[in-house]
């Protein structure tokens, strides 16, 4: 209950049938419309994806080492950074 009460309150806008369903599924399970509401939004929700680097979104995808005969230490040694992004 301490994290209602610290909670924030928003105001939303139902139609009239959301609102007779949300009554009498709140009667039927005697819980509070807040709570279903409550209950809901956390469903839809989920929790919070935790945020991925790149070569951990890159790895998932199946991109890490997937070129065939290249040095392997191609994104880690500068030697094969030279003349990277200048017009030739």
């Amino acid at each position: 209950m301490s994290d209602i009460m610290s909670s924030q309150r928003i105001t939303i806008r139902i139609s009239e049938a959301l609102v007779k369903r949300l009554k009498k599924q709140a009667e039927m399970k005697r819980r509070s419309e807040s709570a279903l509401v409550r209950e809901a939004l956390e469903s839809y929700l989920g929790e919070a994806p935790i945020p991925k680097s790149a070569y951990d979104l890159a790895r998932e995808a199946g991109l890490i080492g997937c070129v065939r005969g290249l040095p392997s230490d191609l994104s880690a040694n500068r030697k094969h950074f030279e003349g990277f992004g200048k017009s030739r």
